[in-house]
Parts: structure tokens; sequence; C-alpha cells
């Protein structure tokens, strides 16, 4: 095997630890499949921290994003698992992306490339309505413009029905696409990791 990789699974939940959480359950389950493959990684719950708004690397006193920001530079794999509220992603995981929006200013010296090319990331959605189309396609628009890449299959979801009140999280068991979609996802994320960690991106042509 070539280098270890590691993960890190953002949840965007709006219910603080220690509450249950759909995301929180669906993100795990993706960091499971990941292991499978001889991946490591942690989950961290954003409502848990105080991320201040704004877009600089680090907000001042108190801002939490700094210390997350380190999890994330140090992972190869990021995985955002938010809920749909509102037909949206959640408010806290907008959050994470517009800090971000931070990384391409960041670039380094000798390649010009913000610190974020080179890692991929994926998705996991969870709602009661529809809408798992359009927030992953938010995310990814977010996520590959400051250096992400996206594999294909690069997200898993479960929306319940219409007008009813089921949570992922109180199924009786994970349904077959669920889960047959994960472990795609997850084979699809190391494949493009372990490319990307030894083949990188080219450097920045100068202008």
């Amino acid at each position: 095997m070539t280098d270890a990789l590691t993960a890190l699974v953002l949840v965007g939940t709006l219910r603080p630890t220690p509450s249950e959480s759909s995301s929180e359950l669906l993100g795990r389950q993706v960091l499971g499949d990941l292991r499978s493959h001889g991946v490591e990684g942690s989950v961290v719950r954003l409502v848990d921290h105080d991320i201040k708004p704004g877009v600089e690397v680090d907000m001042g006193d108190g801002d939490a994003w700094p210390a997350l920001r380190r999890q994330l530079l140090a992972a190869d794999i990021l995985v955002l698992a938010t809920p749909i509220w509102m037909g949206q992603l959640s408010s806290v995981s907008k959050r994470a992306l517009e800090r971000l929006d931070a990384e391409l200013s960041e670039t380094d010296e000798a390649t010009g490339l913000p610190p974020t090319y080179g890692k991929v990331a994926v998705a996991a959605v969870v709602g009661n309505e529809d809408g798992a189309h359009s927030v992953s396609a938010d995310v990814f628009q977010a996520l590959n413009d400051v250096g992400f890449t996206i594999p294909a299959g690069g997200v898993t979801y479960w929306v319940g029905r219409a007008m009813e009140g089921v949570d992922y999280k109180d199924l009786d068991e994970t349904p077959e696409a669920v889960a047959s979609t994960t472990a795609t996802l997850a084979a699809n994320a190391v494949h493009v990791a372990r490319f990307l960690k030894s083949s990188p991106y080219p450097p920045k042509e100068s202008s």
C-alpha cells in the first residue's frame, strides 16, 4: 500500500453533541467504508465549535476555525455531511464553505496553488424532502472552486418521503441503495486521493 491516507468528516447538523444526528450517522458510515480501504479519520460537529463568520483564515479572538483548518489541511479526504433545511445545506455547513474561501489567498510559493489542491472532497446529505442533488451541487461547486477534487459518484444521500417525519437515524436498517452508494463513494475517493498523493497537480503557470 502507498502512503496512508486520512479523512476528516465535518458534520453540519444544527444539533450539538450529544444529540443524535442523521447527518453524523451517514458521515460515520462514509468513514467506516473509507476505513475498509485503510483510511483513518475523525469526525467533527461544526455546531460544537465557535466558528466566526468571515472569509479569512483567522477571524480573531475566540475563533475556532484555525484549529479545525489545521485538521482539514492535514487530511487527504474531506467529507462534508450536511442535513437539508429549507431546501438548502445547513447554515453551519455554509459557514465552513465560506471560511474555505480564504484558501485562495494561501498559495504555496513554489507551486502557486492553494493548500487544498490535491485533496479530495465528498458529500453526505440527509433530509426529509427532495433536495440532495441541489445541495450536493452547491457543495461541490464551492469545494471545487477552492481546489478540492470531486471523484466520480462523490455524494451519498438519503431523503425521506415528502410531508413525512421519518429521520435517517430512525430507520431500522440502512437502505441497500444508500449502503451501495456509500461504498462506491469511499472506493472512488480513496482511488483519487491515492493518485493525487503520488502525482500532484502541476504548478500554476505564470502569466
